[in-house]
């Protein structure tokens, strides 16, 4: 009932063939490694620190989406990657993250539902949120793995929502701005999803410029279970679903809900 996942903490760049490259050289590394799943972070497909927008955009079929399903299919290893979409027809982009089994087949794709309209940013500007019906879940090993995005981790409901649709590994690839506190922040905020989800987080930052890396894997009772730093770097852990089981059995907050998530009246952009 474990499930191995690889953390691949790239540093992606403005160059599109050099991004698919450093996807596929993380995938192979978390092949050799045994691992069940590699997660890159938010971004893989093309990153600029001082901002991504629709030129960088592709299709679900474009060339990035095609390198990471003939990777998987060449290791046998399931992969989850962010990458920007094509968006809204309105010059704005989608941020995605695809999952894509060890087959090679395209089992989900997760658009941003919570853009960083934040700490001086205006995402909402080059990207249309995704939509709010259940994120896409995908079956690894024994596990189920739903999706959020970046910003998305500072809002509980995307954890709730993920879980809902049954995922009990909750990833969030993110390319987590830098500044004052922000490290503290990321590893707080991914520490506070599993513990209220009961449920593991693996978040995996960018490296590089303007980012902090400090991807990071979570068990549901909180404990820190894998982490990086601030450079480039891949790490691999075994996630055993019995440990969620006992964390349930314990305590059985997902349980004891009063309340269900639902968009919030007027929510778009």
């Amino acid at each position: 009932m474990i499930v191995r996942v690889s953390l691949a903490q790239v540093a992606a760049v403005a160059d599109a063939d050099a991004c698919r490259a450093l996807a596929r050289e993380a995938v192979g590394r978390g092949a050799d490694d045994g691992a069940d799943l590699v997660v890159l972070p938010e971004y893989a497909s093309y990153f600029d620190p001082r901002g991504v927008d629709a030129g960088a955009a592709e299709p679900v079929d474009g060339p990035f989406v095609i390198e990471m399903r003939e990777a998987a299919r060449r290791h046998d290893v399931a992969v989850a990657a962010g990458v920007t979409l094509e968006g809204d027809g309105r010059g704005r982009a989608s941020n995605g993250v695809v999952l894509v089994d060890a087959q090679g087949e395209l089992r989900g794709v997760y658009r941003k539902v919570h853009l960083y309209d934040a700490y001086g940013e205006r995402e909402s500007e080059r990207f249309a949120p995704g939509p709010f019906d259940m994120p896409p879940t995908m079956t690894v090993g024994d596990g189920t793995v739903g999706v959020m995005t970046c910003y998305d981790l500072r809002f509980p409901e995307s954890a709730r929502r993920a879980l809902d649709a049954g995922a009990d590994v909750l990833l969030c690839p993110a390319a987590w701005a830098a500044g004052p506190g922000k490290i503290e922040q990321w590893t707080v905020l991914a520490q506070a999803r599993a513990i209220e989800s009961t449920a593991f987080v693996v978040a995996v930052g960018m490296a590089g410029r303007g980012v902090c890396g400090s991807s990071t894997a979570v068990g549901p009772d909180g404990t820190v279970r894998a982490r990086l730093g601030l450079e480039p770097g891949q790490v691999t852990v075994d996630l055993d679903h019995a440990d969620v089981v006992r964390t349930r059995e314990r305590n059985p907050s997902l349980a004891n809900r009063r309340f269900a998530v639902v968009p919030r009246e007027g929510a778009g952009g």
